[in-house]
């Protein structure tokens, strides 16, 4: 395949792409003032923003919480506490309204101390005494985090302990004096996506140079991976390749007879590259994402197989299918118990729960009742490593959807009733509102499902004020969600939120999702296209009320559709985007996106990409509707010049626009509430101008 030049010569801002240049954040702190300017103009933005930060700082949301034994840990911000609390409580203290907890590390408090500006990035206790944790902290919310050895009975950071530089690293416990870890640690000891390829074994107190290495990756591979389980009875290591973003090669570190094999050896799992794999207690689990053919048998992609692991091990290729995609059906997620899988499944976009035992030698499915439609989460309690665990058929259950706050329950396999833990309160009056799901037909006659928001005494007069939303990528689904701010800011200012189930998304399985990548990613933009035009069909709207917003590939998603029918939208917010897909597989991460947008380099692939990326195709003769485009400085996953670059090229066209670029807040886009809350007040104060 012929490959196409390595760099265009002809891009005149690639000055935008040094990421703390001089010249380069001059232009961004004046278009940053220019927005700012006349977004905080608007009529009541102040108060916009105030509402929102209310709602994002409110104490009566429910902790999410991780349990790890006797403990429940959650991760907290508030108006008091913007940076955060790490903390935990027990499951007695829980239960009330008012939670007991006990602070185990103030970030604020920290950062202050430190002169850092550091933001939560997680922890990585050592099972099962939890007396010692590894916390990753993050500088303004990048990827890349500090690592740091912390002892949960002084609360103090451990002298001399484990402690990692800033690096997108990986590191877990083997044992309390022992981890392994992937990091940078030198030239040559990353892939190309920028993320480390090498395992080594560490033992405390000896110099990082000096760990032995367990498992490489290949350079061109996305990451190296590794996955430690201490189930009692059941301990296992996995090392892999991470290949591309869905294909990948596992192998388990078997204990060798011979020392001279470093105490381990590979045994390589065959299974199909594209498959997931995982281990829980006696039986594999594996997810295909295309047909597999093994065994006399061909299971199809998105199915849920089980297996006995040591069967498995030994070469037997049998399983028992648990779950089997339809048209409409989709596997969305799983989650055990000591004797049972949780099955969370989508229904046209809708969950539904099944559990599954194992009965004798056949499994059992039982049909669990639950709210419908909208989306119910399932997420694990049973601590496998307490041998005597009274939560060990235990699991946390939630639901919400676009007008019902979010609940979180406490249930139990093989039983109907469940405890309410917490409701999340009404931040806004939902009577007379209401939430519908409509279908569009897109260009070749696929249907495309999506849902719609009314305000109160919203009519389909065509006037309405209307936010279409969408991804379609890396199969990720768009189910409902309960927003406060959204409540706040848009469905109490008469607007109608439309959120599209686009190709490239998971909601119907990984072949809608394949159905939408590399050379096929016109189809997420076709679909899309075809929502809005349903959306004004129907009298919902109109393009001179219709917006349009997305994040990440989402802002790929609005800046190709806004390019290809500029006609339909009066609006675009375009968040952290890919824009300059002739250049984004050399920023950053993005390499590791190659299986998803193909290959820029060759020349067959990029004439595909060629036709959509919007950096390339913007026209000064184009008449596009206004955008706001909005980046972060810290962003060390989509590089901020792909917005930057594009505003560059758009203002030099005398397209109208508005920057902004927040120099916290990594991917997400904030680091904290208050950053959230400005941010978001500055995207509705734009979309309402704009679209009332």
């Amino acid at each position: 395949m012929a490959a196409t030049p390595a760099v265009p010569d002809d891009d005149p801002y690639l000055w935008l792409e040094e990421v703390h240049g001089e010249r380069a954040l001059a232009w961004v702190r004046e278009r940053n003032a220019q927005a700012r300017r006349e977004l905080e103009a608007r009529p009541g933005f102040a108060g916009l923003r105030d509402r929102i930060r209310a709602v994002l700082d409110s104490r009566e949301r429910i902790p999410a919480v991780t349990r790890r034994g006797p403990w429940l840990y959650n991760f907290w911000q508030d108006a008091d506490h913007p940076r955060g609390l790490w903390r935990r409580t027990t499951l007695a203290e829980y239960r009330k309204p008012a939670p007991q907890w006990h602070t185990l590390l103030d970030l604020d408090a920290l950062g202050r101390a430190e002169g850092e500006n550091w933001v939560w990035a997680g922890a990585a206790c050592l099972r099962p005494d939890d007396t010692r944790c590894l916390l990753k902290l993050s500088r303004g919310g990048a990827d890349a985090t500090v690592v740091r050895e912390f002892d949960l009975t002084t609360l103090r950071f451990v002298d001399g302990g484990f402690a990692l530089p800033e690096a997108k690293s990986d590191i877990d416990w083997l044992d309390a004096d022992t981890v392994f870890v992937a990091t940078d640690f030198g030239p040559g000891s990353l892939t190309t996506s920028g993320y480390p390829r090498i395992v080594k074994r560490w033992r405390r107190g000896e110099p990082l140079a000096g760990a032995a290495t367990v498992f490489e990756a290949q350079a061109s591979d996305v990451s190296v991976t590794f996955d430690i389980d201490r189930t009692p009875g059941f301990e296992r290591t996995l090392v892999g390749r991470q290949i591309d973003f869905y294909n990948s090669q596992l192998a388990l570190l078997v204990p060798a007879r011979d020392a001279a094999t470093h105490g381990a050896v590979l045994q390589l799992l065959d299974k199909p590259h594209d498959a997931r794999l995982r281990f829980w207690r006696e039986h594999v689990l594996i997810e295909p994402r295309s047909d597999w053919a093994v065994g006399g048998a061909t299971y199809r992609g998105g199915s849920l197989l089980v297996a006995p692991a040591a069967g498995f091990l030994a070469g037997q290729r049998a399983f028992d299918v648990l779950f089997a995609p339809t048209a409409e059906r989709s596997l969305a997620g799983t989650v055990t118990t000591r004797t049972r899988l949780v099955l969370d499944i989508l229904d046209n976009v809708a969950s539904r729960v099944e559990e599954w035992h194992l009965d004798g030698r056949r499994w059992q499915r039982r049909e669990v009742p639950a709210p419908f439609p909208g989306t119910i989460g399932v997420a694990p309690l049973h601590d496998p490593m307490l041998a005597n665990d009274d939560l060990a058929e235990s699991y946390w259950l939630s639901y919400a959807d676009f007008l019902t706050p979010d609940s979180l329950l406490l249930a139990r396999t093989g039983v109907d009733t469940r405890e309410t833990m917490k409701t999340r309160p009404h931040f806004f009056d939902a009577q007379g509102m209401r939430a519908e799901q409509h279908f569009a037909v897109s260009k070749d006659g696929t249907r495309v499902p999506y849902f719609v928001v009314w305000p109160r005494g919203a009519t389909t007069d065509g006037r309405n004020p209307t936010l279409l939303y969408g991804y379609g990528g890396f199969e990720v689904s768009q189910q409902p969600w309960y927003s406060g701010a959204f409540g706040t800011a848009w469905y109490g200012a008469g607007g109608v939120l439309v959120v599209a189930n686009i190709r490239g998304g998971g909601e119907y399985g990984p072949a809608w999702h394949q159905a939408a990548v590399r050379e096929h990613k016109q189809r997420s933009y076709d679909d899309f296209i075809a929502v809005a035009e349903d959306v004004i069909r129907r009298g919902i709207t109109s393009a001179r009320h219709l917006g349009i917003e997305g994040g990440s590939n989402g802002g790929l998603l609005v800046g190709a559709v806004m390019l290809q029918r500029p006609e339909l939208f009066n609006a675009v917010v375009c968040q952290v985007p890919l824009l300059d897909m002739r250049r984004y597989h050399r920023l950053l991460a993005g390499a590791s996106w190659l299986a998803e947008y193909g290959d820029p380099d060759q020349s067959a692939q990029w004439a595909a990409i060629a036709r959509y990326s919007p950096y390339q195709n913007v026209r000064a003769t184009q008449k596009l509707p206004r955008v706001l485009l909005t980046t972060s400085t810290r962003d060390d996953r989509v590089h901020p010049s792909h917005a930057r670059k594009m505003a560059a090229r758009m203002l030099e066209q005398r397209h109208d626009l508005l920057y902004y670029e927040n120099i916290e807040g990594g991917h997400g886009g904030a680091a904290d509430n208050a950053q959230r809350a400005d941010m978001l007040a500055l995207e509705f104060s734009f979309l309402l101008h704009q679209l009332k």
